[in-house]
């Protein structure tokens, strides 16, 4: 109840808005650089108050300091599973106090963690106080602002799932509006009597609405249980993170048909500036773009080994590769199984080792059986090194290096 009594109406209708800021790519795979206005750092207590100098934009200053900063999440599910895909990557974080807000990884000697609040990770990305962090999509899409600066190095680091969407009652004078556009047609919504839309994420929701046509909108700034608002008469509809949808429905809210404003999961961010300017922080991505691709790539696949009688490794080669699922990354691995026979040493069987996607699992065991093979392992992969990461040649290319 503290929160909403709060919370103020911060936006004016759409049709007095400033003019529309620059375009910004919304989406789970996002470009490298997310591109829209500047962010103006808020200028030091001890800065003049006079200057004979016209003031220009405010930018992240790299610093003098040595070490790297990678800001990670301080609290919440999206923290342990920070911590539990670096932990994967044998990058375990050293916090020798829990009530630190510093701690360490042993195999990168020059990188110093700083647990923060997601927002706050963006925020210091920007200052230049951090210079690499772990935050989802959502939270750089909005506090970044498209700032360009925050460069997006690893888009998809397969956890923190959700999505920014649009939600409104299933009843009342929405029980027929199913759809975005349902909404924007609906006639209520006038200057005067504005469609009131309660978030956390203003910048995001007032750039989505006015995209898409909406002329009068005012935005209601909240942080919690944005549910609450709307069978309270305190709001029409609601912008806000979505997982399952669960707390939607049993808040009788519904949401609608092209009303998702972003998708989101983790990301590593990084600053263009630090990634330039800053010793060793070039290459602690790079380590890290490594780890992350290679332990991410391996946990969709499994490696299966399975013998079969044969002529030779070329005409086992043929009956595997005619099976769709059986081609493995660049093509199975076929050698021979040597036995003793009669006294010689001899070679019947031969063992195939295939690497195949685990959703494919079952149909790559009867395929394997159907051409002959049997004795079949099935093992877990840790890593998949590639000879070079996509995602590294494409940051190279953003940077211009």
């Amino acid at each position: 109840m503290a929160a909403m009594l709060a919370a103020q109406f911060t936006g004016l209708p759409l049709s007095q808005s400033p003019a529309p800021q620059p375009s910004f790519r919304l989406g789970l795979r996002p470009s490298l650089a997310v591109r829209a206005r500047p962010f103006a750092p808020r200028a030091a207590a001890s800065a003049p108050a006079v200057s004979s100098k016209p003031a220009e934009a405010a930018a992240p200053q790299v610093a003098d300091r040595t070490v790297v900063r990678i800001g990670l999440p301080s609290k919440g599910r999206m923290a342990e599973q920070t911590l539990s895909l670096l932990k994967s990557c044998q990058l375990s974080v050293r916090q020798l106090n829990p009530r630190q807000y510093t701690a360490d990884i042993t195999l990168i000697p020059n990188l110093e963690v700083w647990f923060q609040r997601p927002k706050d990770i963006v925020r210091k990305l920007q200052s230049g106080d951090l210079d690499l962090g772990i935050v989802g999509f959502d939270m750089v899409s909005e506090y970044g602002k498209g700032n360009e600066d925050l460069v997006v190095v690893h888009d998809a680091l397969e956890f923190g799932h959700c999505r920014l969407s649009l939600a409104v009652p299933k009843e009342g004078i929405f029980e027929n509006v199913n759809t975005l556009e349902d909404l924007l047609k609906m006639p209520e919504w006038t200057e005067e009597r504005p469609l009131r839309v309660v978030t956390g994420f203003g910048y995001l929701g007032d750039k989505f609405l006015r995209e898409k046509g909406f002329k009068h909108v005012r935005f209601l700034s909240a942080d919690g249980a944005l549910e609450s608002y709307p069978p309270m008469g305190m709001a029409d509809a609601i912008v806000d993170l979505v997982s399952s949808g669960t707390t939607l429905r049993e808040n009788n809210l519904k949401e609608l048909e092209g009303g998702v404003v972003v998708e989101s999961q983790a990301t590593l961010v990084a600053s263009r500036k630090a990634l330039h300017k800053r010793k060793g922080v070039l290459e602690i991505t790079h380590e890290l773009l490594e780890r992350l691709e290679a332990h991410l790539r391996a946990t969709a696949e499994l490696m299966v080994t399975a013998n079969m009688r044969g002529n030779s490794a070329e005409e086992v080669a043929e009956r595997v590769l005619s099976q769709t699922s059986l081609c493995g990354l660049q093509g199975p691995t076929i050698s021979p199984v040597y036995c003793r026979h009669d006294g010689k040493v001899d070679v019947e069987y031969y063992a195939i080792n295939v690497v195949v996607p685990q959703k494919l699992l079952y149909k790559s065991i009867q395929q394997l059986r159907s051409v002959g093979g049997s004795g079949v392992l099935v093992t877990k992969l840790t890593y998949i090194f590639d000879e070079e990461t996509p995602r590294w040649r494409n940051l190279l290319t953003e940077l211009g290096l």
